[in-house]
């Protein structure tokens, strides 16, 4: 008879969206955390049913448009009782091998936080080249010391009501684990491509931001020097002001990092990368043609405001 793990003093948050497909597994794979948070936004599926079948915690979390986001919103809400948070996306797994990396590290007094590596599977293969590996993100942290980075766009449109892109700013120092989180999503690839839809309505505006030195202070600083997000974001400011990106985009992930040694798979994702880059670029090219706003508003804005007076036949002059 196996005895059963002991429970790791770490509080999961898990945002989701009609997340029936993942959520099963992906609660399979955080049993082991103290207790588990799930913040649903109104889902239409058996996403609630299938959360309380494993015994988490659901709360729901009305978008209101402004900010904070769902995961700010939730580190300011929700009652933890663990001073350390651990964030999954519902197509995450956390593996045993990290969660008993996990239940050493978290002891661990110089650290406020870490970075988790993930492995994106895709069409059931794992991306290991094209730039998609190591991909880090902060995930791990203690609740009272992190917040998500506002980058100025919770008023674009579509981009949905969770914080996908941003970062956490965290106090104190942040260390990396060494084993791998994986990402693999059991949804198709109409799903795929609405979700990077939405997100390059997000990319859009992110990128308008920086060529017009707008957004928010409040956010991490590009350093080509620093951790993994600041060398991101160092190269992103490089890369907006770049010609032909979508025709580059895949040139570097599919030849120049390597990611045709992942096959068809790498071949299709680095395909719709592109096809991902040339909509930020229109997105983009949409906004600098109306100031920022969306071509909708302008619109709106133009039927709103009364035509000028049009001249009639006895005021136009004739001459002599």
């Amino acid at each position: 008879m196996t005895s059963t793990p002991e429970k790791i003093p770490v509080s999961v948050l898990i945002p989701a969206k009609n997340e029936e497909l993942n959520l099963p597994a992906c609660l399979e794979s955080v049993a082991r955390a103290d207790e588990v948070f799930v913040v649903d936004s109104q889902s239409e599926d058996d996403s609630q049913a299938i959360c309380e079948r494993y015994g988490a915690k659901v709360f729901q979390f009305h978008f209101n448009g402004r900010w904070p986001k769902k995961k700010n919103w939730s580190l300011d809400t929700l009652p933890f009782r663990n001073d350390w948070v651990l964030i999954v996306d519902c197509d995450e797994r956390i593996t045993p091998e990290l969660w008993d990396e996990i239940a050493q590290r978290i002891h661990d007094p110089q650290y406020n936080g870490y970075f988790l590596n993930r492995r994106v599977f895709f069409l059931g293969k794992w991306i290991r080249h094209g730039g998609k590996y190591p991909d880090w993100n902060l995930r791990l942290f203690k609740h009272a010391k992190g917040r998500y980075e506002n980058l100025g766009t919770e008023e674009i449109r579509n981009t949905g009501d969770n914080e996908v892109h941003e970062h956490v700013i965290l106090e104190g120092e942040i260390g990396y684990l060494k084993e791998d989180m994986l990402h693999i999503d059991f949804r198709d690839i109409y799903q795929w491509l609405a979700r990077h839809n939405r997100y390059s309505n997000w990319e859009a505006r992110v990128y308008y931001n920086i060529l017009t030195g707008r957004g928010s202070g409040n956010t991490i600083e590009a350093n080509l020097f620093g951790d993994a997000v600041q060398r991101k974001r160092f190269l992103k400011k490089i890369w907006v002001r770049l010609p032909f990106k979508p025709l580059l985009r895949f040139v570097l992930f599919y030849i120049l990092r390597l990611g045709f040694l992942d096959g068809q798979a790498g071949y299709i994702y680095g395909r719709l990368l592109s096809q991902y880059e040339y909509q930020i670029g229109v997105k983009l090219y949409e906004l600098r043609q109306f100031g920022g706003h969306l071509n909708v508003e302008a619109q709106q804005t133009a039927q709103a405001t009364p035509a000028a007076p049009q001249p009639t036949e006895s005021q136009v002059s004739t001459g002599s």
